[in-house]
């Protein structure tokens, strides 16, 4: 079926489909010699979070990755692309590396949410969450995100604090799970009530092309994975090169600004929408 055709709950579960390409997956089409890291230099190593430096075409680049997992043992080892404080403390290590040698940052988000359980509570999570997302926000260096399956509250948005974020057509983006909020909203979590909070969250690709929380929707043709690849990895080297001429200062001024415009809403049209980047 077209995309355009899918309404906000069959996007969630083609978003969640079993064999849709993971992280690991895009790392392996588009990142040139990949060179994976491993740890948080506090703990251990989260495999929830594959992380490391490679070649984007010419540009060398350090690479973030949701992973997880695709069988049964994989995922379980990976915790099902949820994860932990030291992956997430993993993963900021790397980006301030990136920082000190002037490498952007390139991140592929697809999670559930940050894992839910008591140990990594006990850990931190959600400081490390809490602190990722600040470091991000003040990182010198052009971090670009792209949403290619779930990308699911806080635990996505701790590796999509971008300069610019790509999301894939069928891909969904959101403050929490259609489950979580037709809990909360109605007390119980049937498809109904699930399908009418994915309508109201409004978590599609093309949602978020509207509201300026993505630049660009990539198309998706998993039946020609490379070429689909290949299409993505040319956005990723213009995106790149667009931020190669900023100073340090005009990355963080222009982060800065992208987020600053969300939500912002216009009384005389009674909605919301994109601001433009004039300032005020």
């Amino acid at each position: 079926m077209d995309a355009m055709n899918l309404n906000s709950y069959e996007k969630l579960k083609t978003a969640r489909k079993n064999g849709r390409p993971t992280g690991g997956a895009y790392i392996r089409e588009i990142i040139d010699y990949p060179l994976e890291f491993h740890g948080d230099r506090r703990f251990s190593d989260d495999l929830a979070i594959m992380a490391g430096v490679g070649f984007l075409g010419e540009y060398p680049v350090t690479f973030i990755a949701m992973e997880k997992g695709t069988d049964l043992q994989s995922r379980m080892i990976r915790n099902f692309g949820c994860p932990k404080p030291e992956g997430y403390r993993k993963a900021l290590r790397l980006m301030k590396q990136a920082e000190k040698f002037h490498r952007p940052v390139i991140c592929f988000v697809d999670t559930l949410g940050a894992y839910p359980g008591a140990d990594a509570e006990e850990r931190g999570q959600g400081q490390a969450i809490a602190e990722s997302i600040m470091e991000m926000m003040g990182l010198q260096t052009p971090v670009i995100s792209v949403i290619i399956g779930e990308g699911g509250s806080g635990g996505a948005l701790a590796l999509a604090s971008a300069n610019k974020v790509m999301i894939l057509e069928n891909a969904v983006y959101s403050v929490i799970s259609p489950e979580g909020c037709a809990s909360i909203l109605w007390k119980e979590s049937t498809p109904e009530n699930v399908a009418k909070a994915a309508d109201a969250l409004h978590i599609t690709a093309q949602d978020m092309k509207n509201l300026g929380i993505a630049e660009t929707v990539i198309a998706e043709d998993f039946d020609n994975f490379s070429g689909m690849c290949e299409n993505l990895k040319k956005k990723l080297i213009e995106s790149v090169e667009e931020f190669a001429d900023l100073s340090e200062q005009d990355i963080l001024e222009q982060r800065y600004r992208r987020f600053r415009k969300f939500g912002v809403y216009n009384e005389e049209k009674k909605g919301f929408f994109k601001k433009n980047n004039k300032k005020s």
